[in-house]
């Protein structure tokens, strides 16, 4: 299959930004022909590219009319529908709570698919989205890079602290202190640190225990490492064979951070600390969460939609409605709630300062101001 996939950015190394990378991969090591699309480029979408795959940042210069649209990121999923009228687009959610990740409801998204339970509830509380059109896909990862590592020592001799939102101001001191306690030795791994891992499957091995959430923490237990859920959030459990299943449907990330970042709490945390459950968690994120099979999965719900607009009729005057209700809700004269939107998100984010910055360069500081 042709498989265009869509990303507000590849500037960095965010969980869509390394999604879409392993996906194309994935897609391209079965046989099959993606094309990925961002408006922002930066050295991940050059790792894409140097695998043969086609990364563009104007949708006029893609090479192929695709079979389907993995449309992530809502903005940039309807810039490609509209790009390609004849092609249908399965509408991807990463995130519960960002602006961007909004359900785009369109005559030719047919599928939404949900990372976990928690952004599956988008979907399920828009009324405008089919419920039998929702699926989950939860995260997977890319086993041919990320080996098991050597068997833990009996107790940890060190701990790393896997994030792009930790930062001094976020939740890398309450982590720092509780290691202290334990005297474990520490290390940051993240852009808040300005300590970004390009290749994380070759750092991660080590370290004996791990604080991440989410896809991060999903790599760390892929290598072999004991997790304990931390993240600016809040805090979570350390990863067991008992709590992985009802973690996993959580996708291991925000919803289940439901402490606070004490250092005692976390200290707790790490001291249940158990080689053998690090080894049985270990083995059960190998089997079912390797990236593979979960491409597996998108190919069958890619070929249900192409299965089902072939079989049905275009709706123009839908689509002109739709884009209708996009530019409403999106557009200028919505754009109180855009502010609102994006700096909510903001305050989640430990480079505050970064989104001020570029906010006065777009305007909505400027806008909001005027307002006031």
């Amino acid at each position: 299959m042709k498989i265009l996939i869509t990303n507000a950015t590849l500037t960095g190394r965010t969980g869509t930004e390394v999604v879409v990378r392993d996906l194309a991969l994935e897609l391209k090591r079965q046989g099959h022909g993606p094309e990925v699309y961002s408006p922002a480029l930066g050295p991940i979408a050059n790792e894409i590219r140097a695998q043969g795959i086609s990364v563009s940042s104007d949708l006029r210069r893609l090479t192929q009319v695709p079979d389907i649209i993995h449309g992530q990121h809502h903005a940039q999923t309807l810039a490609a529908l509209l790009r390609f009228p004849d092609v249908p687009a399965v509408g991807v959610c990463h995130d519960f709570t960002t602006w961007h990740d909004a359900p785009l409801v369109f005559p030719r998204v047919l599928r939404y698919v949900a990372v976990d339970y928690r952004c599956k509830r988008r979907f399920d509380e828009n009324p405008r989205v089919p419920k039998e059109a929702v699926r989950v896909i939860p995260n997977a990862v890319d086993l041919a890079r990320f080996k098991p590592r050597p068997p833990l020592p009996a107790a940890p001799r060190r701990a790393a602290i896997f994030s792009n939102y930790a930062a001094p101001w976020t939740h890398a001191p309450a982590v720092l202190k509780a290691c202290q306690d334990l005297a474990l030795e520490v290390d940051v791994i993240g852009a808040g640190f300005h300590a970004v891992a390009a290749e994380p499957e070759s750092v991660l091995p080590q370290y004996d225990l791990v604080f991440a959430k989410a896809r991060c923490s999903l790599e760390a237990m892929a290598v072999g490492a004991a997790v304990v859920l931390c993240d600016s959030t809040g805090l979570g459990p350390m990863v067991n064979s008992s709590n992985f299943a009802d973690l996993r449907k959580l996708n291991f990330g925000a919803g289940t951070l439901t402490r606070t970042l004490e250092p005692v709490l976390i200290a707790a945390e790490a001291r249940n600390y158990d080689p053998q459950e690090a080894r049985r968690v270990s083995e059960r994120a190998r089997r079912e969460a390797d990236l593979s099979h979960a491409v597996a999965d998108w190919i069958e719900v890619y070929q249900e939609v192409c299965d089902e607009y072939a079989a049905g009729r275009a709706d123009r005057a839908g689509e002109y409605a739709a884009l209708a209700d996009y530019l409403v809700a999106w557009g200028f004269e919505a754009g109180v709630e855009w502010d609102r939107l994006r700096l909510r998100d903001a305050l989640h984010w430990p480079k505050l300062g970064g989104w001020v910055y570029r906010s006065l360069q777009d305007g909505v500081l400027r806008r909001l101001i005027r307002r006031k």
